[in-house]
């Protein structure tokens, strides 16, 4: 079973990475949706400091840009407000240009795993498009877009993806997971730019967020180590009622076919604030892995919470509880 952390300024020291490591946590993702490799030089070498002073070799995922939609670069945060008017594009809230003509009028646009719903009032006129907040909150730059009804063609990976997969070698990654996985091309295209640079043993995760990568799963399981049920924008994409049942169709498919799968997305998002959790997010983790999860990931809980080290140890507490229990069952 391995457990993931998700490095940030929350967990940016070696005491506390190594608090974390001494839990049970068995790797790190770095998200690069915000930050190259090189801009995250020194956390990187923190980590692996940590990961020293406990003798062991961890695992190190990047996480892609991929084909994902986001909100570009931001001067600073804005908060939204439900019923107020902003433009998206050229504007208040920026986009790549490209997106433009998907926001269609009546089009519903969700940001940050939904998080922020708005709804395009007036299509796109000079670069940019008028929407209205149905669901207001704070909003800073980079955060993910969906667009609920669309499939959006954009290139599996980006420039800054490119440029990162060169220097993955020499920060000692491991793993890479792309975003957004629409079909075996997605992957394969991962797969030739890591032999490029000749990366023969780097794990690929797809992260499954959206009902292309579901309907085309069948096609994507043979060509990626990890399957990733990725709840977030995958909860976006079905009601939230569905979304149990498409999480147990998706386990289910994994191991029908023999792929390893993770399930991420607020596992312990309560413990971002508080201390504990709650017994719904613990009997979450100890169903994921009773479904046959191989992995689990936190991602806010270490990146940005008050608790970390604390959240990795409930994290890793129940997973080995949930083990057990199959054992149990086994024998």
């Amino acid at each position: 079973m391995e457990y993931f952390g998700t490095l940030g300024p929350a967990c940016a020291h070696v005491e506390t990475l190594k608090q974390m490591i001494k839990a049970g946590m068995t790797g790190v993702r770095l998200n690069l949706s915000h930050r190259s490799l090189r801009e995250s030089e020194s956390l990187i070498k923190t980590y692996f400091k940590a990961a020293k002073e406990c003798e062991i070799y961890p695992d190190f995922m990047i996480d892609l840009m991929g084909p994902e939609i986001r909100v570009g670069a931001m001067s600073g945060m804005m908060v939204l407000k439900k019923g107020q008017e902003v433009t998206v594009g050229d504007g208040q809230i920026p986009v790549q240009k490209e997106i433009l003509p998907y926001f269609k009028k009546g089009q519903e646009i969700l940001i940050d795993d939904g998080k922020l719903e708005l709804e395009v009032t007036e299509e796109q006129k000079d670069g940019k498009c008028r929407c209205r907040v149905l669901c207001g909150g704070p909003l800073s730059s980079r955060k993910g877009i969906t667009l609920p009804g669309c499939q959006v063609e954009r290139p599996t990976l980006t420039q800054k993806d490119l440029e990162n997969l060169n220097f993955a070698e020499e920060y000692g990654v491991t793993d890479v997971m792309l975003p957004f996985v629409r079909g075996k091309e997605d992957l394969l295209d991962l797969r030739t730019a890591l032999d490029q640079n000749g990366y023969k043993n780097i794990r690929i995760f797809a992260k499954i967020e959206n009902m292309q990568g579901v309907e085309h799963l069948q096609e994507i399981l043979p060509f990626c180590d990890y399957i990733v049920i990725a709840r977030g924008d995958l909860g976006n994409a079905v009601p939230y009622h569905k979304l149990p049942r498409l999480q147990a169709e998706i386990a289910r498919r994994c191991q029908k076919y023999g792929r390893k799968f993770m399930v991420v997305t607020q596992m312990l998002h309560s413990m971002i604030e508080h201390p504990y959790p709650t017994r719904a997010e613990v009997n979450d983790i100890f169903h994921a892995i009773e479904q046959g999860a191989d992995a689990v990931m936190l991602t806010g809980e270490t990146a940005a919470g008050k608790y970390p080290a604390e959240a990795i140890k409930m994290l890793v507490d129940t997973g080995k509880e949930a083990e057990d229990y199959l054992k149990e069952l086994e024998s």
